[in-house]
């Protein structure tokens, strides 16, 4: 009795993981010629606005890879992931280097993601920073470079990460910051926007920040060495 009980105990965990990770990659799959409409982290923002204001809506608008400027493509791999084009989802000496800095610090502070693992997060995950699921996170970024090639993992990070208070997107970013569409978006405007990324929210109030001039800067020199998918 206790034997098949521990079997139970046992088997029960692993094949609601399992399951799990079958959901995802159906997802996945799903998503390869069909576009998002809504992720993990949008529906988690759009429910702590209405927190505030019940009739809260998130800015967010589709917009295919085509219609995004070169530009802010190439603002993106430069600020976030110099090496997009040639990993295979994950930057394992980024990896490295964040375990090293959060083992220095007591706590984690630095994550090391590529863009990939930005957009599994983005797309099913929490925004919480611990290992377990930035094991989960890894999994979903080689599910994801399995299904899809680097211009499809791209077009939608681009049209699904935050970008501000309840923007998200490229072409919402835009309008939001410019009032201008995505596609005509110059290399300054495109620089600032990814130097954003990190922290939108903080910077959608703060955009007079020293910062974010000096780090613009420096993200419009390494622009033309961007390689894209």
């Amino acid at each position: 009795m206790l034997r098949r009980l521990l079997f139970w105990l046992v088997l029960l965990p692993v094949a609601a993981i399992l399951c799990l990770q079958l959901y995802y990659c159906a997802q996945i799959w799903w998503w390869v010629d069909h576009n998002p409409t809504s992720t993990a982290f949008m529906r988690q923002q759009l429910s702590a606005l209405r927190d505030t204001n019940p009739k809260a809506q998130l800015q967010f608008q589709w917009v295919d890879y085509e219609r995004i400027s070169g530009n802010l493509k190439r603002a993106i791999i430069a600020s976030e992931d110099a090496n997009f084009a040639d990993h295979e989802g994950v930057d394992w000496d980024a990896l490295e280097k964040a375990y090293e800095k959060n083992t220095k610090k007591g706590k984690v502070v630095a994550g090391g993601s590529t863009i990939t693992q930005q957009l599994a997060k983005n797309l099913f995950l929490s925004g919480s920073r611990n290992y377990l699921r930035k094991g989960q996170e890894v999994v979903i970024a080689y599910m994801l470079e399995y299904w899809m090639d680097k211009e499809r993992i791209l077009e939608i990070y681009l049209n699904v990460v935050e970008w501000g208070n309840g923007v998200f997107g490229a072409e919402a970013a835009a309008r939001h910051y410019y009032g201008a569409s995505a596609s005509s978006l110059s290399a300054p405007q495109a620089a600032r926007l990814a130097v954003m990324l990190p922290n939108p929210r903080y910077f959608d109030t703060h955009r007079a920040s020293p910062y974010l001039a000096r780090r613009t800067a420096v993200i419009l020199r390494r622009m033309g060495a961007a390689a894209l998918p």
